[in-house]
């Protein structure tokens, strides 16, 4: 495997080509934006930067690993010739849906699709190809060229072959890949998103304050930053769209997300990247402001 496409040149799909190409793999980077793809290329500049100023890289390495990115806006040119597609699209399904079935008919039957989903069913996405033993679940953590895990998700038809080819090949990307099976939100999402929901509802509920809840969490269960944080650098939009599919996918009550939630969302409150949420993000990530709505 030599050449991979990267589809969304977004927070995920800059970072996974980012990692593909430092690591000697030719990178296709698609987007139907050139204004996204120059973005996308900023970003990771500023992050092989960053790696070098910590002397993590050198110079040359920071050239090569761009040098190994071509940026197109046609999915049939750039998917020309690869061995592996990695879709980092909008979580949105049909959007998916819509994208492997065009992989399906604009590359070779041989070539491997897999899809960075945080929470959509690998099987589904599968069933809109010619080749479901081929489609396989890559998910990875933001932000990914730093964050360790890759969740392997095997579709229902994955082959046996292809899993163990992705899980040898995110061990030479660096990362830690963990196999799991086809259910919605897979094991970290399946997990994590009831965390989060659970603190919504518990700030809903007036049981603490944005501040109160997080320095919980942070102090008292040594995580690295605390729930409602978490969900503003995710995206509240794509913490909902997660909640709902676990939700319409095991039909329990346990995974409806926070009316606050869904308010919040339909506001266009979406943390970070609308710089607001639980938090003001508009001074930058560095400082935690309670946002005005929770103060």
């Amino acid at each position: 495997m030599k050449k991979v496409a990267v589809i969304g040149a977004g927070t995920m799909g800059n970072g996974i080509a980012h990692v593909f190409a430092q690591t000697g793999y030719a990178v296709s980077l698609i987007d139907i934006s050139q204004d996204s793809l120059d973005k996308g290329i900023a970003t990771i500049t500023k992050n092989l930067d960053r790696m070098i100023k910590k002397e993590k890289i050198s110079e040359s390495d920071k050239e090569s690993t761009l040098g190994n990115i071509t940026t197109f806006t046609n999915t049939a040119e750039g998917a020309k010739g690869v061995d592996l597609v990695v879709e980092a699209a909008t979580e949105n399904i049909e959007l998916k849906f819509k994208i492997f079935k065009e992989l399906s008919e604009v590359t070779d039957d041989n070539v491997i699709l897999a899809s960075n989903t945080s929470s959509i069913s690998i099987t589904k996405i599968a069933a809109q190809t010619n080749r479901p033993d081929k489609v396989i679940g890559m998910h990875f953590m933001n932000p990914v060229p730093i964050m360790k895990l890759v969740e392997v998700i095997r579709g229902y038809a994955t082959s046996d072959e292809v899993t163990n080819l992705i899980m040898d090949l995110s061990k030479k990307l660096g990362k830690t890949p963990t196999e799991v099976n086809d259910y919605p939100g897979f094991v970290a999402n399946r997990i994590l998103m009831p965390m989060i929901n659970e603190a919504i509802i518990s700030l809903h509920e007036g049981v603490a304050g944005v501040e109160e809840i997080d320095t919980v969490m942070k102090l008292g269960m040594a995580h690295p930053m605390g729930p409602l944080q978490l969900a503003d650098f995710i995206g509240l939009d794509v913490c909902l769209s997660i909640l709902n599919v676990m939700y319409e996918g095991f039909g329990n009550p346990k995974y409806a997300p926070c009316p606050l939630l869904v308010n919040m969302v339909t506001a266009g409150k979406f943390g970070v990247k609308s710089g607001e949420g639980f938090y003001d993000w508009s001074h930058g990530t560095k400082e935690l402001v309670v946002s005005d709505s929770f103060k």
